[in-house]
């Protein structure tokens, strides 16, 4: 019996990945992938959707990757300066979180969304510390932030 081409629709452990077209047997495929909505018939009209979907996809990806290095561009050389109560042996109250560098640099016109920022190490006394602000898969960008009591 031969077997049949499906185009995954979502990733399947041991099979493959979304939109790869793989070929399986018939009672594999129209008994388990189709009716979980796994897989769908490789017709040839499917193909060429699957075809243009790919290349859309790969315009926009490219679009956001360069949206993302230009405003690593924008943040080369940013260092911000963040207020914090602190005690007499200048300890932090609290922490500086991420959300607080986001509004530091949304006052300076560089809109970042704060989930993207991650600390090197988390400040908790005055000083020195890097943010590395991950915009994209392939890019990430480090500023400094200098701790100062209020």
């Amino acid at each position: 019996m031969a077997n049949m081409k499906l185009i995954l629709t979502q990733d399947v452990r041991n099979l493959g990945h979304k939109d790869d077209v793989v070929s399986v047997r018939p009672g594999y495929g129209r008994n388990f992938l189709i009716p979980q909505g796994m897989a769908k018939m490789a017709t040839e009209s499917a193909m060429k959707m699957l075809a243009e979907d790919i290349k859309q996809r790969a315009f926009k990806q490219d679009k956001i990757k360069k949206d993302a290095e230009a405003l690593a561009t924008r943040l080369d050389g940013v260092s911000i300066v963040i207020k914090a109560k602190t005690g007499t042996s200048g300890k932090i109250f609290g922490s500086i979180t991420p959300l607080q560098v986001a509004n530091v640099l949304k006052e300076k016109g560089i809109e970042v969304d704060r989930r993207k920022i991650v600390f090197s190490e988390d400040p908790r006394v005055l000083g020195q510390y890097k943010a590395i602000i991950n915009l994209h898969k392939e890019v990430s960008k480090d500023i400094n932030i200098e701790v100062v009591a209020e």
